[in-house]
């Protein structure tokens, strides 16, 4: 496997994995002994790099992930995310406070079974925080040993450059992929300058470009896809041209869609490290098999030149939810 760095000095896979999926928003979660399998198996196949949050279950995705590194605690490098915590109705608020960052660190590194969070990122921009209170909280925490790296999560470039000037950033976490491309407006360009890495998160599009699910495709009940936009019967139907597009250059690489768009990713920039999640093992092992994968000049100029003919249909989330990304 090979390696990449997110800011200066942050060393792991060039590939990740996203490990939300395995306790919620995509079904009835799996088997947890089989999910401590499969995340074991990913450090034998050599990824290093592994994402969970607090939020996540809540707790469950934690408590998971630390179980299942912490024979091999030492070779690998884990994300979690503070900032959402569940109110008394059950809902997912943003808090930021550093009070509430003081408690989740000592949660997280409870439920992880380790003495220090690799990188520790802010889960989404909260408006009631300054982020200077929040950057100076999580520095404070990097004295004391118990975080090593600061990281973002969906936020906007000038809350980026506010937090990087108290507290340097390593990484920043965003969606990006083929069909979610608005982090090469402004995100990207800043990353860059400051020298901060990215890590992309729902690199396939949910599943999407993997190109098994079209407008026939359905989810049970408790799949996150149901309420969002671009996941209608009509958005999957006009937006198989992507996956078309995918399934093209695929079969001349002898590759597969999930493949192609992952490559594409991981051609940008040397920085970036995209977070694929998955529950089995047949689609791990796919999706490591981009990192292989060479795409030419040509190749990407024909991706970004059909790809600019395509509109993509439906919004990335449900309004509330959009409202809380890039502060």
């Amino acid at each position: 496997m090979q390696l990449r760095k997110l800011g200066s000095n942050l060393e792991v896979s060039a590939l990740g994995l996203g490990c939300m999926g395995m306790s919620q928003s995509y079904g009835l979660p799996p088997d947890k002994q089989a999910m401590i399998s499969l995340i074991r198996t990913a450090v034998e196949r050599g990824i290093t790099f592994f994402d969970t949050a607090e939020i996540y279950g809540p707790y469950t995705n934690e408590e998971l992930v630390g179980e299942a590194l912490a024979p091999v605690r030492a070779q690998v490098v884990i994300a979690t995310k503070f900032g959402i915590r569940v109110d008394a109705g059950g809902q997912q608020v943003q808090d930021s406070r550093p009070e509430r960052i003081k408690q989740s660190i000592e949660g997280s590194l409870k439920r992880l079974r380790t003495d220090v969070i690799d990188l520790y990122y802010q889960h989404r921009v909260d408006p009631n925080v300054p982020i200077e209170d929040v950057a100076g909280t999580v520095q404070e925490l990097i004295r004391q040993g118990k975080v090593k790296h600061f990281g973002m999560s969906e936020a906007g470039v000038q809350t980026i450059r506010r937090a990087h000037a108290v507290q340097p950033v390593t990484a920043v976490q965003s969606e990006f992929s083929l069909w979610w491309r608005r982090p090469e407006e402004e995100l990207l360009p800043t990353l860059e300058e400051l020298g901060i890495g990215f890590v992309p998160f729902s690199p396939l599009g949910k599943g999407f470009l993997t190109g098994t699910i079209d407008e026939k495709t359905t989810f049970v009940s408790s799949d996150f896809r149901n309420i969002v936009p671009r996941f209608t019967a009509e958005a999957r139907k006009a937006n198989q041209a992507l996956v078309d597009l995918l399934r093209t250059i695929a079969a001349r690489k002898k590759a597969t869609p999930a493949q192609i768009a992952l490559a594409w990713l991981l051609a940008q920039h040397a920085w970036i490290v995209p977070i694929p999640g998955t529950t089995k093992l047949e689609r791990l092992d796919e999706n490591i098999g981009a990192v292989a994968l060479r795409l030419t000049a040509d190749d990407r100029r024909e991706i970004e030149s059909a790809a600019s003919h395509i509109t993509i249909q439906g919004a990335r989330y449900p309004e509330q939810l959009e409202k809380r990304t890039g502060l």
